[in-house]
């Protein structure tokens, strides 16, 4: 005699929706790529607006900038060439003259050197850090907006194929900062972990994986 058939009830599979930020991980991170897996939108996946802070750094060195800029035209306007003659001027070869020609323009230059660099560090640095990063949709593009002390409105905006960004450190390993390398620019951009990293897997498997450029 056969044995009843059993009839089986269809199981509904729930969907994983990799683009969640609650989507479960398990198993090893699936590779993401254009063709396999599109981006359905355009994806916020790092935000860390710090308009305030760079507000104050860009007061700081363009004060900066003026205090060592005033400090050469001192410099060079009013130094005085203290040599004398005769036996007061032999008395005062120990001493660095800096109102001679050599002694003043070196002063002036250095002034200005300072001044040169420290408003050159803060605009680099306003100008490579990342205020947002948006994945848009079909992932094939990233955009990487840069902090600004005017506001969003006013902010850099870098739009390149997905294929020339690489992250040359994992969000885990880093202490501060994620560098990421972009072809055609010279340095590094840099998120700040302090950030809110709103999609880390999706980050992960796009903006923060490693491609050699």
């Amino acid at each position: 005699m056969a044995a009843p058939i059993r009839r089986v009830r269809p199981v509904a599979l729930r969907a994983v929706n990799i683009f969640s930020p609650t989507a479960p991980l398990r198993g090893p991170s699936p590779r993401l790529s254009s063709s396999s897996a599109p981006v359905p939108r355009d994806v916020v996946l790092f935000e860390h607006d710090r308009t305030g802070f760079f507000r104050l750094l860009s007061l700081f060195c363009g004060g900066q900038l003026l205090f060592w800029t005033y400090l050469a035209h001192f410099a060079f306007t009013s130094l005085r060439d203290t040599r004398g003659d005769g036996g007061a001027g032999k008395a005062r070869t120990s001493h660095a003259n800096l109102g001679s020609n050599a002694g003043r323009f070196g002063f002036t230059a250095g002034c200005l050197a300072i001044g040169a660099a420290i408003a050159g560090f803060g605009v680099l640095f306003t100008r490579r850090s990342i205020s947002r990063v948006v994945l848009h949709r079909g992932g094939g593009t990233v955009t990487l907006v840069t902090q600004s002390p005017l506001g969003a409105s006013a902010a850099r905006r870098v739009t390149v194929p997905l294929s020339d960004v690489a992250c040359h450190a994992h969000r885990q390993e880093s202490p501060t900062f994620i560098p990421l390398r972009v072809r055609g620019h010279r340095f590094y951009f840099l998120l700040d972990k302090e950030g809110r990293m709103n999609n880390p897997r999706l980050f992960d498997v796009s903006v923060g994986a490693y491609r050699p450029l």
